[in-house]
């Protein structure tokens, strides 16, 4: 697991246009009320977390970015955890969450 900067996901999102998925762990009533654009929710609560994330992303190689709401919040930590214990190679947190990126996204 690594942590990722809001530049380095946002080279991965718009320019390198790495195949990758970006994940909010929060629950779905945070997801609603606001997110990242291009990213799905899958609860890191949920029971079937792992089991999800890796249907969602087709294996357990390609690469998934967890957020949740803040640097405060330790969701997206507690979520890239579960999935490095499941076997997932490539995991990074994006600690910033939703708040730093919509502060730096006003359009969206």
């Amino acid at each position: 697991m690594q942590s990722i900067t809001r530049q380095y996901l946002e080279q991965m999102n718009e320019t390198d246009h790495e195949d990758f998925v970006l994940i909010n762990v929060l629950p779905r009533e945070t997801f609603n009320e606001k997110h990242i654009r291009t990213s799905i929710n899958i609860p890191h609560e949920a029971d079937d977390f792992t089991e999800t994330v890796e249907k969602v992303a087709g294996g357990k190689d390609r690469i998934i970015v967890v957020y949740c709401a803040n640097f405060e919040c330790p969701a997206s930590t507690k979520a890239a955890e579960k999935l490095d214990k499941a076997g997932f190679r490539q995991i990074f947190d994006y600690e910033g969450g939703t708040e730093e990126w919509l502060a730096n996204h006003k359009h969206h």
